[in-house]
């Protein structure tokens, strides 16, 4: 039986094995359970309470549970088919984003070691396939932290909903509307780095490009299935074409397209991305791993509070952030101001933390959350490793590659990065400003 109810992924259970595998990453890990064993003896089989389809139950959208999977029984909902004909279109300007943590992953599936940077025959190879504009979701990722930063230090001087609770995660924001309704005011309004891209895309370049919004075909390449849900949420329209986002594909997608297009990645000269939204900073790459969207924000709020960049070397607390732990927790001192604040992942080590908050065991000004074990490096659309591989140390490698991205950037503030600048300038006119409110923030969840 096929069940494609779900918006991101399709189950097909002539092909499962009974492993559970699924089953337990979804309860012992994610510590939502909303697929495992039913009937007993010959007759079980794996699927939702009262055999509801995925779509129908409390599913975030994760895909842990395809990354575990060892036969296929689980796989995305391809929209590569779309992307082709848009691609094929000649009436469509078809542009592509990258997550921070696609190219810490892609090279994997072309025989380059595990955590190898491909950024630049990833770019040449989204070239070959046909896509008019390659950018890089990093300068979105820059451009979230301007609005995050701001609005976090908003709430702190003016008494507003703490902690502030980071909302960059599709995965996250479902399970906190499903199992922690009473915590939404917690959520940052920011929307996430993928549809502040779009938005930006469909209004500010297509103005700047003298192109059409309708005629912009906009496909993302991310490491997570549930942007495959986010892009159809309400509120993702800032252009009035229907979706910001038309398109999104996971790595293993756009793996399996640069193979059928018999790309050899390994003979692709190095390229970079298009302007003018392809500058980006390390504060922006390490989005793709858990610490790394808090350490980026602190950054940002230490400069916007006393006009200097704070130490980020060995010497920093920030380095705490760093560390490959499900959870990470530090004190920052910002003029006076203490500033207890935590980065988990996972959505079990998320449902531990708040309901430890809830009992007033401890208490954050500002949390990151990332739904996925190690953060974006690690989700639910990056490549399969196989089971007798060393899983912890995959997502370390992955890990250090945008950490290693990060100290040896050039520009490592958000609040640097000068295609932001100018977008603010010549757009947006300032963080939180109404236009900005309008095209990069959510009015409630």
């Amino acid at each position: 039986v096929i069940d494609d109810s779900a918006v991101h992924m399709i189950r097909d259970n002539s092909k499962c094995i009974l492993c559970r595998r699924c089953s337990a990453v979804c309860e012992k890990v994610q510590g939502i359970g909303v697929i495992g064993a039913n009937m007993r003896g010959f007759a079980t089989f794996i699927g939702s309470a009262f055999d509801m389809g995925l779509g129908e139950t409390s599913c975030v959208s994760c895909g842990q549970c395809i990354a575990v999977c060892p036969t296929g029984a689980l796989q995305e909902k391809s929209q590569v088919d779309e992307v082709l004909a848009a691609i094929a279109d000649p009436q469509k300007h078809v542009i592509v984003q990258t997550a921070p943590a696609v190219r810490a992953a892609l090279g994997e599936e072309f025989g380059y070691p595990i955590g190898t940077n491909v950024q630049g025959k990833m770019a040449a190879a989204l070239r070959r396939i046909g896509f008019d504009k390659v950018f890089d979701t990093n300068f979105s990722a820059d451009l979230t932290i301007m609005e995050e930063a701001h609005e976090f230090l908003d709430r702190v001087q003016n008494g507003g909903v703490l902690p502030l609770i980071t909302s960059c995660s599709p995965g996250w924001i479902k399970y906190c509307e499903h199992y922690f309704p009473d915590m939404t005011e917690n959520l940052s309004s920011c929307k996430s780095p993928q549809q502040m891209f779009g938005a930006v895309i469909k209004t500010y370049f297509a103005q700047k490009k003298g192109i059409a919004p309708e005629n912009i075909t906009c496909v993302s390449i991310m490491p997570c299935m549930s942007k495959k849900r986010e892009l159809t949420l309400p509120g993702m329209d800032s252009a009035g074409t229907g979706q910001d986002i038309d398109y999104v594909l996971t790595t293993r997608e756009i793996c399996r397209l640069i193979k059928a297009d018999h790309i050899d990645v390994s003979r692709l000269p190095e390229c970079d991305f298009d302007d003018p939204l392809g500058e980006a900073t390390g504060a922006g790459v390490i989005f793709g791993a858990s610490g790394g969207v808090l350490e980026a924000a602190l950054r940002t709020a230490y400069h916007t509070v006393t006009g200097e960049n704070p130490e980020i070397g060995e010497q920093s607390p920030l380095k705490v952030l760093r560390q490959i732990s499900s959870f990470k927790e530090l004190e920052i001192d910002i003029k006076g101001v203490k500033l207890h604040c935590a980065a988990l992942s996972s959505l079990g080590e998320a449902r531990r933390l708040i309901q430890a908050m809830k009992r007033g065991e401890c208490h954050y000004d500002f949390v990151e959350v990332m739904a996925c074990p190690g953060g974006c490096i690690n989700g639910g659309g990056q490549p399969i490793r196989p089971s007798f591989q060393n899983k912890p140390k995959d997502c370390a490698d992955r890990d250090q590659c945008l950490r290693g991205y990060d100290a040896r950037s050039a520009i490592r503030f958000s609040h640097e990065n000068k295609a932001v600048q100018t977008l603010y300038d010549e757009y947006l006119e300032a963080p939180l400003s109404d236009r900005a409110h309008h095209l990069l923030h959510v009015e409630e969840y």
